[in-house]
This record gives structure tokens, C-alpha cells and sequence, in this order.
């Protein structure tokens, strides 16, 4: 075979090197990978999986961690939301930052930033150096996401892009469902160190795989010579600190009754409008928001936001109704919700199969409608359920998340050039993980308030003319005495039963929320246009 023959449709070295950095007119769409392309998805997913791992491990933990490093529960939550803020301002920029280092040394280095800093976390001796070190973990763990999405879709042909979503998305979904379990049962067993400790020999595995099975795509050309856009960073990055701070400090402040969430909104809001002015007109933008006028992008970015949000609002949700309602420990809620996960994976092996041979606009209307009778189940629940009624709403409410991922993400990614993904996979997961975000500010600030006005209904019906009333109120003081405090015991257990009667709607309102939202997406999955299985090639090649 002539050295200039390429097997599989691969584009010579000779050619990688000259002709093809000249603008050659070998089409993109021919290349692929020297490696098998799921010894790729393994390298890429191992240090992603690690990655959105720490986006919810820590959760159940913060308590062990505040007593720890001497901290209040206040000041623990900075563990999370110092991760989640770094994470976020360097997500929409990875595609930029892939051109400008080069794909391959820039997952490597962030790989090896992500691991050093998961020891230095675990070694952590105060609070200020845990979050420093948390930050650190956080930029280096932010490209992971994008990346391996880019990497994905760009080593596998069209007619198996959607078995290589349904891997990305086991480890995008599946994550920050078994996080919180596995949280809770390494630190009841060993220590909150620990949690990320096991990153170390993970990480040093997904370097080893990355620099022996990634490799740079010839039209991904490095920018050289380029200025970075240091004022549209900033400005990207003042927008998203202080958009995460309101949305984690908004409902203990009581919002916008707040002078400082008032302030904090301005920055962040005016910030934003500066930063899409300086990417639209700036000659080198550091994020490419002109992608956003691809049909099925902005509108597959739109639903992946709504996803994000219901799938984060219910994974803060029901550990919250388990632990303080029904009084499950962390590490026994966790397992109560974790069939989510199992239920996850059993779709995407489905659905991986069924992309590209069924329209993905029936798949995903499945897949919502499914969600919706998940959450339709969940706002059954009362005090006296058993497990299984937690269970089984969450293993459908998981096999449904399959269904609407893995066709969404093809369709979004489906008709834009192979060089414009790394770019807008990384606007794509940051609006995943701000959905994720207001939906767990939303739902939580439902909750409180719901709460109180259930309570504030319910409270008129414990007056001495309410028969019901006086039937339980005789039914106690059996119990308690009828002295004086017996009849003070008696009020207070009647008390704390209404407040869990109030709060008990609330979560019930919410999960009624979820419901509507989910029913209203299907709507929206007829907007995106059908892609083909030449979809990706054409878009590519026009």
C-alpha cells in the first residue's frame, strides 16, 4: 500500500503535517482516530466520570468536614460551591483553550491539575486551604466534561454517535446520582479524606490512557500567536461568581429583600449583557456565542438547561424528604435513590442502539413523558410509605433521563462542523450544570416557603371547636397526663405533626412542579430539526 493511502479513511502523517495545515481539500469528515474508538471513550470517560463524581461526594460529608477543620456548616458549603464556581467559568471556554494549547496537552495537564488537587483536598488542614484546593480541583475538572464530549463525538461515525453518548452520559447522569452513597459510606467507614483520595490512582490511569490513546484531529488547528480575551474572561468570570452566590445565599437572605442579592444580581446581570457585547464584536472571542444560531443547538442548549434543573432539583430533593421526614441516615437515603443509577444504564445501553434507526423527536418525547409520570408517582409519597415507593419513581425517573439525553445531545451536536464542538460542548454543559444550579435554588426556596404556607392554613385548624382537633388532643393527654405540662406536651407533638404534614405538601407541590415541566418540554422537542444519518456529515461539509 502507498504510503499516501491512508486504511479506514485516515489522512496520511505526510499530510497531517503540510498539506492538511494548508487548508487541503481533504475533507474533515474522513478522518478518524488511530485507535479503537472505545479504548478513546474509556481514556476520556475515566477522568470525566472522577470529575462529575466531585461535583456531589462531598455532599453528605460536610458535616465530618466542618467538624474536621473546625467550620461552620456555613462556612462547609463553600467545599461545594468554590468547585461548582471554577468548574463554570472554565466550561465555555475549553474550546477556545483546546485551540489555543492543543486538546491532547491541554486533558493531560488538566487531568494531572485535577489530581494533585484531589490530594491536596484530602491533606487539607483548614478550612481556606480545603477550598483553595477545592478551586484548583474545580479549573482543572471543568474541561474534563466538554472534552470528552468533543472527543466523543468527533472519534466515532455518525451511525455510532449515539452509543458514544449513551457512555458520556452514564457518567454525566450516573455520577451525581451514586455520589452522595458513596460519600456517605466511605466517610461512615474510613474518613471524609478519603473521598478524595480515590482520585490519585484514578487520575494517574486517565493520564497513562490519554497520552497513549488521544490525539489531536488535523483540522483543530492551534492558534498561534493569538491574544487572549482577557476582558470577556473576566467578565465571564464576575458573572458566574456572582450568579452562584445568589443562588446559594438568595433563600437564607430571603432574596430580593436582601440589599446584597440586589447588589449581587446588578453585577451579575450587567456583567452578562457586557459579555455577550464584547464575544459578538470582538475579532478572537473566547467563546464563540454565534453558534447559539444553530436551530437544533439553541434550542437542544435550552431543554439540556431544563434537564439539568430537574435532574439536580430531584437528586437535592429526595435525600431531603428521606432524611428529615422519614428520618433515613445519609448512607440509607442514598441507597434508597439509587436505582436512579441503575435505571440510567439500562437506557443507555437501549437508546445507544435505538439513535440514528428511530427519529431521536419520538425517543426524547418518550423520554420526558416517562420523567413525567416519575415525578407524577414521586408527589404521591406520605409518612408512611414503605422504600419501594422511593424506589421504583426512581428507577423510572433514571431510565427516562437515558432517553432524553443521549438523543438530545446527538441532535444539538448533530448538524455543526466537527471544529465547532469543542466550543459548543462546552457551552452546552455549562448551561447543564446552570440549569442544575437554579433548579436546586428554585425547588429549596419552594420548599421553605411552601412549607410555611401550608402551615400558616393548617394552623387555624387547631382551635379547641375543631372536633378532629379535640378527638387527638384527648387521644395525647392519654398519653402525656391531663396536668398542665401533659397538656403543653400534648400541644407540641401536635404542633411538630402539623409542620410535618406542611412541609410534606410542599414537596409534594414540588414534585407536581417537576411534572408540568417535564410535559411542557415535549412541546419543544418538535422545534429541533430531524438529523439523519448523513446529518452530521452534511451539516460538516455545508
Amino acid at each position: 500500500m502507498s504510503e499516501d493511502v491512508a486504511p479506514r479513511g485516515r489522512v496520511p502523517e505526510r499530510q497531517r503535517g503540510s498539506t492538511v495545515a494548508k487548508n487541503a481539500t481533504v475533507p474533515t469528515e474522513t478522518w478518524t482516530p488511530s485507535f479503537n474508538p472505545w479504548l478513546i471513550a474509556a481514556a476520556v470517560m475515566i477522568a470525566t466520570f472522577m470529575e462529575v463524581l466531585d461535583t456531589s461526594v462531598a455532599n453528605v460529608s460536610l458535616p465530618h468536614i466542618a467538624g474536621t477543620l473546625s467550620a461552620s456548616t456555613e462556612e462547609a458549603t463553600w467545599v461545594l460551591t468554590s468547585y461548582l464556581v471554577a468548574n463554570a467559568v472554565i466550561l465555555p471556554i475549553t474550546g477556545w483553550l483546546s485551540s489555543f494549547f492543543g486538546r491532547k496537552r491541554l486533558l493531560i495537564t488538566c487531568i494531572i491539575i485535577f489530581t494533585l488537587s484531589s490530594a491536596l483536598c484530602g491533606a487539607a488542614t483548614s478550612m481556606t486551604m480545603l477550598i483553595v484546593a477545592r478551586v484548583l480541583q474545580g479549573i482543572g475538572g471543568g474541561v474534563l466534561q466538554p472534552t470528552a464530549q468533543a472527543v466523543l463525538m468527533e472519534s466515532f461515525p455518525f451511525e455510532k454517535r449515539g452509543q458514544a453518548m449513551a457512555v458520556y452520559a452514564m457518567g454525566i447522569i450516573v455520577a451525581p446520582i451514586i455520589g452522595p452513597t458513596l460519600g456517605g459510606w466511605i466517610t461512615d467507614n474510613y474518613s471524609w479524606r478519603w473521598i478524595f483520595y480515590i482520585n490519585v490512582p484514578v487520575g494517574i490511569a486517565a493520564v497513562l490512557m490519554a497520552v497513549w490513546f488521544i490525539e489531536n484531529p488535523p483540522y483543530l488547528k492551534r492558534i498561534v500567536g493569538s491574544r487572549i480575551d482577557y476582558l470577556g474572561f473576566a467578565l465571564l468570570t464576575v458573572c458566574l461568581a456572582t450568579f452562584q452566590l445568589v443562588l446559594d445565599t438568595g433563600q437564607q437572605n430571603d432574596w430580593f429583600a436582601s440589599r446584597q442579592i440586589v447588589l449581587l444580581t446588578a453585577v451579575s446581570v450587567t456583567s452578562l449583557i457586557a459579555f455577550v457585547m464584547r464575544e459578538l464584536t470582538v475579532a478572537e472571542p473566547i467563546v464563540d456565542l454565534r453558534i447559539l444560531k444553530n436551530r437544533n443547538f439553541g434550542v437542544g442548549t435550552l431543554l439540556m438547561t431544563i434537564v439539568g434543573g430537574v435532574l439536580y432539583s430531584t437528586t437535592a430533593l429526595l435525600p431531603l424528604f428521606l432524611q428529615t421526614l422519614l428520618g433515613y441516615p445519609a448512607l440509607q437515603s442514598g441507597m434508597a435513590i439509587s436505582p436512579r443509577g441503575i435505571g440510567s444504564m439500562a437506557s443507555m445501553i437501549v437508546v445507544g442502539r435505538l439513535v440514528g434507526k428511530i427519529d431521536s423527536r419520538l425517543l426524547m418525547t418518550f423520554g420526558f413523558f416517562v420523567l413525567a409520570t416519575s415525578m407524577y408517582l414521586l408527589a404521591g409519597v406520605n409518612l408512611e410509605i414503605a422504600s419501594s415507593n422511593i424506589v421504583w419513581p426512581s428507577l423510572i425517573n433514571g431510565f427516562a433521563m437515558g432517553f432524553i439525553f443521549v438523543p438530545l445531545t446527538t441532535v444539538a451536536m448533530g448538524t455543526l462542523k466537527r471544529e465547532q464542538m469543542g466550543n459548543a460542548a462546552g457551552i452546552y454543559s455549562l448551561m447543564r450544570n446552570i440549569g442544575g444550579g437554579l433548579g436546586i435554588s428554585a425547588v429549596t426556596t419552594l420548599l421553605a416557603r411552601g412549607a410555611q404556607q401550608h402551615q400558616a392554613v393548617m394552623v387555624s385548624h387547631l382551635t379547641p371547636y375543631d372536633s378532629a382537633f379535640q378527638q387527638r388532643m384527648q387521644q395525647l393527654q392519654g398519653v402525656f397526663g391531663t396536668t398542665a405540662a401533659g397538656a403543653q406536651k400534648a400541644y407540641l407533638s401536635l404542633y411538630g405533626t402539623l409542620i410535618r404534614q406542611a412541609t410534606l405538601l410542599a414537596f409534594v407541590d414540588n414534585f407536581r412542579l417537576l411534572t408540568f415541566v417535564c410535559l411542557a418540554c415535549i412541546p419543544l422537542v418538535f422545534l429541533l430539526k430531524r438529523v439523519g444519518s448523513g446529518g452530521g456529515g452534511s451539516a460538516a461539509l455545508h
